[in-house]
């Protein structure tokens, strides 16, 4: 029933449509979404997330999980992070792959919704870490698709894995234009 209203709200309403899938055999992995540039970002992987029907997570400091928001965060697949300057980020993201049968983890390697002209490389190493693909999710607001693209699997050369990467997103504008990730411009 939640994937009908999803689909009617996102297709129909909203206008929007999902290209691709994860097989369910992709039971682990890293999702990298790009261009993050707006709030809206959130309700387009929740939509589309549940329009698939797969279990995909992401992770969010652990300030907001407290009553009563703790509740939505998990029911969308959230799941808190310390961000204590002590800790190895990658470790312990890696350690949550190991903890679980199923985790699909989002994130966006532009760190922020502000415009970037370099992405964050943590996904990767936890990908490496974690011995997991990295599979490209494209929010692309000019044709309003989300498109989730087959799995990659990192080489350890991060130079030549990046570019690979980074090609899925030449040309892809967010909701805010101005503040999209343009691989093509970087020197």
């Amino acid at each position: 029933m939640k994937q009908i209203i999803y689909k009617f709200i996102f297709l129909n309403i909203l206008g929007w449509k999902v290209i691709g899938t994860i097989a369910p055999e992709v039971r682990k992995a890293v999702l990298i979404v790009v261009p993050h540039t707006s709030w809206w970002d959130f309700f387009l992987g929740i939509f589309s997330r549940g329009i698939l029907k797969v279990e995909i997570n992401y992770l969010a400091k652990k300030e907001l999980f407290v009553f009563p928001f703790k509740y939505f965060f998990e029911w969308t697949g959230g799941r808190a992070l310390n961000r204590a300057k002590n800790e190895n980020k990658v470790d312990s993201i890696a350690a949550v792959f190991e903890q679980n049968d199923i985790f699909r983890l989002a994130l966006s390697p532009e760190g922020t919704r502000k415009k970037v002209n370099q992405w964050k490389t943590g996904f990767y190493y936890i990908a490496l870490k974690a011995n997991v693909p990295i599979i490209p999710v494209v929010f692309d607001y000019g044709k309003k698709e989300v498109v989730y693209h087959l799995p990659f699997y990192p080489t350890g050369n991060i130079e030549e894995d990046l570019k690979v990467l980074e090609s899925y997103y030449i040309g892809i504008f967010g909701k805010n234009r101005a503040l999209s990730y343009f691989p093509e411009k970087k020197k």
